[in-house]
């Protein structure tokens, strides 16, 4: 029957996940219709390149536990969908997804919600779910000026480091990638730590000319980095811990930096066991990262890699920036027609002079970090080898 909502989960799982073409403008009509039916919190936006989930997360805890009614979305998920929508502590729960979804298709319409992607219709169901909330911590996807959730006014834009990613969307230079990411801001935003000068420039000329207030992270503070060293959280948590805390100084709103230890960052250079670490990460930025947590954590020790990559990303750069970290790569099989041919990562790690095998199981006298995706964290997870 053609009027007859689908469950979410028959929904969404119809959609794609990647799209090569998108509409931006397909988002803002959809919201036009949405927004005088919802409730709008206090927002803020996450956008950047490398570490917007936990920023985003460390803010979202500490507003939690500062006992503010605060929600989290961010993307993608490793294992449930859920992981996408955190609300108060915990991830939504089925019955509030189909709430949620219920909502807004009965807004929205088939013919409008059937045409969204499905980041742009995730994105509204957050907000859908999260109406009720104080505030609102929305991660921006691959981009930020065409990003789905830039349809919202938001209070604040935090701005983690930028890199390349995602070229094929949003260009192939640092300068074109942080104008699109930039681009934005609205009435404030704290800019972090940049890897690239050109950031820092691109920023202040974009926050002047949309007479945005921009602010700049905290350089240093003894006191958190004491805490996230006890917490064993390598160098860069400790600055995304400085530009969470940065922005919500910004926004005068309440925290305890002791609640750094009731941050769950599951995925984030995240041990799951003695000798194995989980990563997310995708990118040479992400690489850069993890090469230097390793040197901080094993000193002269090597790893074993678990490694898979996505066609698009610059697997030969990722691989030679982690080579002298590794005493191998283990290539394990991850389920998107995106990876690369196993072929030819083969024939790169020949190239690199780095010894490689299939990925079969752990061997408990040796150390892993499990990294390249999340879909290599999540079909590491699935062979349930603990």
């Amino acid at each position: 029957m053609k009027n007859q909502k689908p469950s979410f989960a028959n929904f969404i799982t119809e959609k794609p996940l990647y799209y090569k073409e998108i509409d931006h403008k397909r988002v803002y009509r959809a919201y036009a219709l949405l927004e005088p039916c919802i409730k709008k919190p206090l927002v803020v936006h996450i956008v950047g390149t490398n570490g917007k989930g936990s920023t985003g997360r460390i803010m979202a805890t500490l507003l939690h536990c500062a006992d503010y009614r605060v929600g989290h979305f961010s993307s993608p998920h490793i294992l449930k969908f859920n992981e996408r929508i955190w609300i108060e502590g915990e991830d939504i729960a089925d019955e509030g997804l189909e709430i949620a979804h219920a909502k807004l298709y009965a807004i929205l319409g088939q013919d409008i919600c059937d045409g969204l992607s499905y980041f742009e219709y995730t994105t509204l169901l957050a907000l859908v779910a999260m109406e009720d909330l104080d505030v609102v911590v929305l991660e921006a996807g691959l981009g930020g000026e065409f990003d789905a959730t830039n349809v919202v006014s938001k209070e604040l834009s935090v701005i983690t480091p930028i890199g390349l990613d995602h070229q094929d969307f949003l260009g192939d230079t640092i300068a074109s990638i942080a104008t699109t990411k930039l681009n934005s801001i609205e009435k404030r935003a704290v800019l972090g730590f940049q890897p690239n000068q050109e950031v820092y420039e691109i920023a202040d000329e974009i926050a002047k000319s949309k007479e945005t207030k921009l602010y700049k992270v905290k350089e240093s503070d003894e006191e958190i980095l004491a805490l996230t060293r006890d917490l064993g959280w390598s160098y860069y948590l400790y600055e995304n811990s400085l530009l969470a805390i940065s922005g919500l100084e910004i926004l005068n709103l309440s925290y305890s930096i002791e609640n750094l230890k009731s941050v769950k960052l599951f995925g984030r250079f995240h041990y799951i066991a003695p000798n194995i670490i989980i990563d997310v990460g995708h990118n040479l930025m992400a690489a850069d990262v993890i090469a230097k947590a390793l040197e901080q954590r094993f000193c002269d020790k090597r790893v074993v890699l678990v490694y898979n990559s996505l066609d698009d990303k610059d697997y030969s750069a990722i691989l030679k920036r982690l080579k002298k970290h590794i005493k191998r790569v283990e290539i394990i099989s991850i389920e998107t027609d995106r990876v690369v041919d196993v072929t030819i990562l083969q024939d790169e790690l020949k190239k690199l002079s780095i010894e490689y095998k299939e990925f079969k199981t752990i061997n408990k006298y040796e150390n892993y970090l499990i990294f390249g995706s999340f879909f290599v964290v999540e079909a590491f997870i699935e062979k349930d080898l603990l």
